[in-house]
């Protein structure tokens, strides 16, 4: 029986590399499929709001986040397993050695030999870029403007790239106004020592409709920000409800018929002062907690350790040879080979635990919250964002444990329940 496995061990250093990475790419690929199928037959088969969340979802918007999940499920299989379908070929066909040896022609048609490395290497990057820029446009295309635009998530203009990578350098940061939430936001952040310079709102909806809100600064220098989709007030769709009824856009909603309020209050999108207060609070929760440093930390260790063991593995020639390059060992190509296949399994290992740590970090920056006095609005805050962004409620518990960085609703509702009974 051992015999058998003896050509196997007795192959070249390099091909066993080889074999081990498109096997370990091919085992990772179809575990995170297996978890797929788990979660979409989820999707599938829950089409009825259950009973424990009638009173938090209506069946119109429970549909709406079904339906949404399940074509971002179907889009998700097929891209991802045309992304493994390319990169398997790649390295089948000697994809990297031959861009790098293209590359190299390139350099010499500028007239630079084989000793400019730096410059070879950046024609590579540059290359590498673009073919994965052109792969991936179909797929981004139809990401953003089938999908997001059948569920009414893309507000984005034509350019793809404009609108990703451009847009948001010059995204619009409004100071918010004084009154009684900007008051409110103060007297919060300074309960708690937070070192608040600014609060501003920026036009997130003119890219999308999902809602998000942050703080960032270094030091004594922290500001907060807050996407428009997030507030009632400045929401455009809440806007646009009024507009369309013959009414004038009102900050606080006061003056409105019953039947204008009845039909924002249906399709309304954001959170009233208090929620978002709530929102806030929990954000806050992970500065207090050092949730912020605490990441950087890890970031920051996680660097070191991959670093000294790049070092260590940089000289080994049949790493080089696996993928092809047997004569040069070019540093760009070292990174690559090192970061992105020989690092696959810790990586793997990684990101689990992170996505772990993460979910713990959540649960105590909510239980800050709570301790804050805003454990009912952040209750019904989830809800509303959870609603306004068509998260579905419902998850496969194996699915949730190695995916979700934050815990599926419910959970966090569980845990919020007994301190708003309270």
């Amino acid at each position: 029986m051992w015999a058998s496995l003896d050509p196997l061990w007795e192959m070249p250093a390099e091909k066993r590399i080889f074999g081990a990475v498109l096997l370990f790419s091919w085992t990772v690929y179809l575990w995170e499929t297996f978890l797929a199928q788990r979660q979409r037959r989820i999707y599938k088969t829950t089409t009825h709001v259950p009973m424990e969340l009638g009173q938090i979802i209506d069946s119109e918007t429970f549909e709406k986040s079904r339906l949404y999940q399940l074509d971002k499920s179907t889009f998700s299989f097929w891209s991802g397993l045309y992304s493994e379908m390319e990169g398997t070929l790649i390295l089948l066909f000697g994809g990297i050695p031959y861009l790098w040896r293209l590359s190299g022609r390139f350099c010499g048609y500028a007239g630079f030999g084989p000793e400019y490395e730096i410059t070879q290497s950046l024609v590579f990057l540059l290359m590498a870029t673009l073919f994965s820029a052109l792969t991936g446009l179909p797929w981004s295309l139809y990401n953003t403007f089938v999908i997001e635009e059948k569920h009414g998530f893309n507000q984005q203009v034509l350019v793809t790239i404009y609108a990703d990578y451009i847009a948001p350098l010059f995204d619009k940061f409004t100071p918010l106004p004084e009154g009684k939430l900007k008051q409110e936001i103060e007297i919060m952040a300074k309960s708690i020592d937070f070192p608040l310079t600014k609060v501003y709102v920026v036009e997130g909806s003119k890219r999308s409709s999902h809602s998000n809100a942050y703080f960032y600064g270094f030091f004594k220098n922290k500001r907060i920000v807050l996407f428009d989709t997030l507030l009632e007030e400045y929401s455009v769709l809440n806007k646009d409800l009024r507009e369309e009824s013959g009414m004038e856009p009102r900050n606080d909603g006061e003056g409105d018929s019953e039947e204008i309020k009845a039909k924002v209050k249906n399709k309304k999108q954001g959170c009233n002062n208090e929620e978002v207060l709530a929102v806030l609070g929990h954000e806050l929760g992970h500065w207090k907690l050092g949730h912020t440093i605490k990441n950087i930390i890890i970031s920051q260790m996680n660097s070191f350790l991959c670093f000294f063991l790049f070092a260590v593995l940089i000289g080994r020639k049949e790493l080089f040879a696996a993928f092809g390059f047997f004569d040069s060992q070019p540093t760009l190509i070292g990174l690559l080979i090192i970061f992105q296949f020989i690092f696959s399994p810790y990586n793997e290992v990684l990101s689990f635990c992170l996505t772990v740590l993460s979910r713990r970090f959540e649960f105590q920056a909510d239980a800050f919250a709570k301790k804050l006095g805003k454990a009912k609005d952040l209750y019904s805050a989830l809800i509303k964002l959870n609603k306004d962004n068509l998260g579905f409620p419902v998850s496969d518990w194996l699915f949730s444990m190695w995916h979700y960085s934050h815990p599926p609703l419910i959970e966090r509702l569980q845990a919020l329940k007994n301190s708003k009974q309270d």
